[in-house]
């Protein structure tokens, strides 16, 4: 066995000033071999240098599609108040107590932002409140 060498400053400076020296290896594309018919089993994927893939395939441009945000269907309801043969709507009911506001109340129809209505029809009434302030009934 031979005796290890000694470093000395003059072997580190001339390992330093030294150039490292590699090569450059290209990989040639490997080719399939046909699959034999008695062993269907075994397949081997063959996978081509990425310069080959990309000079094959031409660049897709990436874009983006905003979808029109949908909108959920309004729930549409109709309330209707029956009573000794007589019948009422929603609107209808609304129509008159926005007619108190402006010809009983006389205020603005533009000023007019709440309405909540009551019914009692056996007393053949509608109690109201109006922008949380205004009280009142009126017949039907």
């Amino acid at each position: 066995m031979a005796a290890p060498k000694k470093i000395t400053k003059e072997t580190v400076k001339a390992v330093k000033a030294e150039p490292v020296k590699t090569e450059e290896v290209k990989a040639e594309p490997v080719k399939a071999e046909p699959a034999k018919a008695a062993d269907k089993t075994q397949v081997k994927e063959v996978k081509k240098p990425e310069a080959e893939a990309a000079a094959k395939k031409p660049e897709v441009k990436k874009t983006t599609i905003r979808k029109a945000a949908v909108k959920k269907a309004e729930l549409k309801s109709a309330v209707h108040v029956q009573f000794d043969g007589k019948s009422y709507s929603q609107e209808d009911l609304l129509k008159m107590a926005k007619d108190v506001w402006k010809y009983d109340l006389k205020q603005k129809a533009r000023d007019l932002s709440s309405v909540e209505l009551y019914v009692k029809p056996e007393e053949n009434l509608v109690y109201y409140v109006m922008n949380k302030e205004f009280m009142g009934s009126f017949q039907i």
